[in-house]
């Protein structure tokens, strides 16, 4: 593995190491334990800990997995030993179809909404928990943590085969994520090819060259996901890249449009060129989204918009996530715009309130990947 660059961007705009370090700091005590209308993190009396979805009032293992990944960067081992084992105790469906995967909604009180997984939550949980491995070493029971890790992945490419029941996250013969299991179309956020070189290295062997396999394809399904003008990659995608716009049996939600879901896309091609240098051309998305997007971000402007820039909608949901994302991206970008999201991101606050959930998360991952502090254990 090249050797990695971890560099404070913010350096770049004349922040110093220690004002960048003591704005990390003040981000992790508002997001773990601030006041009420500024945390998203929750011990219970029984040693666990969840991440609550404020503007749905649940959990989600989207959340669960993130919250882990913020501790493990963080070296914070109560508070990730704590959103484990309530991930554990309350998600992880121990029998059934989806057995091994994780229930993707609960109560705050852990009683379960669904009983489907998300895989972005799968991928999320097993690499925290390698990363938590290498840094604190194993344990018995569930903070074995790398053996946990190993048995997701497992799970999720090997159900439904050797007798096991339910279906996989992965297709098999394309190597891309799925949406959901069974499903025949994917999310081009949910794609991590940086997060799959990793368990081509740490999963259990027979599986390696699959998550290699799939390192590839999702960098190659990038390039087709994004837009060439624009940038933007839709929330749920068919498998040749194109918008998903076939109408789904659980709602009527559109999903074929840059929201809230696809924001990610960015973020994760400015990670993953930072911990690997690779490009297949996927770079060019950062490039093009900083491009079409300063002029809304000056304003203060953002909507919800086609993936060919068309504004579907006047508002937007997330508007902290967009800047957060889109700055995170330059970690891959290499147009006039990139120090200029960079600084506007910087001196954007926290999101406070009912939805402050989605953007703070990314927020958070934004400003760990940028100043230096998002990265391989």
């Amino acid at each position: 593995m090249k050797t990695i660059q971890y560099n404070n961007v913010f350096g770049e705009i004349g922040i110093s190491a220690e004002e960048t370090a003591s704005r990390l700091e003040e981000i992790r005590k508002t997001f773990f334990y601030g006041a009420p209308e500024e945390r998203i993190y929750f011990p219970t009396d029984d040693g666990m800990a969840y991440i609550e979805d404020t503007g749905n009032s649940d959990v989600r293992t989207e959340g669960m997995s993130y919250g882990m990944m913020l501790c493990v960067q963080l070296n914070m081992k109560e508070e990730f030993d704590r959103l484990w084992k309530w991930a554990k105790t309350f998600m992880w469906m121990s029998e059934g179809e989806n057995e091994g995967y994780f229930a993707w909604s609960c109560a705050p009180d852990g009683s379960r909404n669904a009983q489907g997984p998300a895989p972005d939550g799968e991928e999320f949980f097993a690499m925290a928990l390698f990363f938590a491995s290498h840094r604190w070493g194993d344990r018995e029971g569930i903070q074995n943590y790398s053996k946990e890790a190993r048995e997701i992945l497992r799970a999720c490419l090997h159900k439904g085969s050797s007798g096991r029941a339910g279906k996989p996250m992965w297709n098999l013969d394309n190597h891309q994520i799925l949406f959901v299991p069974g499903s025949d179309f994917t999310d081009p956020s949910y794609h991590l090819p940086h997060f799959y070189e990793l368990f081509s290295q740490w999963a259990y062997e027979e599986d390696r060259d699959f998550w290699a396999e799939a390192a590839k394809a999702s960098r190659e399904y990038l390039v087709k996901a994004c837009h060439p003008i624009t940038g933007f990659s839709a929330e749920y995608a068919e498998f040749d890249g194109s918008p998903m716009s076939r109408k789904l049996p659980w709602g009527s939600d559109r999903h074929d449009w840059f929201y809230s879901d696809a924001y990610r896309t960015a973020a994760n091609i400015g990670l993953d060129y930072l911990w690997f240098g690779k490009d297949v051309g996927q770079r060019q998305a950062a490039d093009h989204i900083q491009q079409f997007l300063m002029e809304d971000c000056r304003r203060g402007e953002f909507h919800t918009y086609e993936i060919d820039g068309r504004v579907a909608r006047e508002d937007v949901l997330h508007p902290v996530a967009i800047t957060a994302t889109v700055a995170q991206a330059s970690l891959a970008a290499q147009n006039p715009y990139r120090l200029e999201w960079v600084e506007r991101f910087f001196r954007l606050p926290l999101r406070t309130g009912k939805r402050r959930y989605y953007d703070n998360c990314l927020y958070f991952f934004a400003y760990l990947a940028l100043s230096g502090n998002y990265r391989i254990w």
